[in-house]
């Protein structure tokens, strides 16, 4: 019981770690969109 209990509680830690590595991988690519839009403006 012990180690199903270990088993539920390190899936249950993984599932939160990969989605906050989609998260921050989402939020690095809108900011560097947002640096390339001000990249193009200032170039003109």
């Amino acid at each position: 019981m012990k180690n199903l209990k270990a088993i539920v509680v390190l899936f249950g830690l993984s599932v939160f770690a990969l989605a906050g590595c989609n998260t921050m991988r989402g939020v690095g690519q809108d900011i560097e969109k947002g640096g390339e839009v001000i990249q193009k403006a200032a170039s003109k």
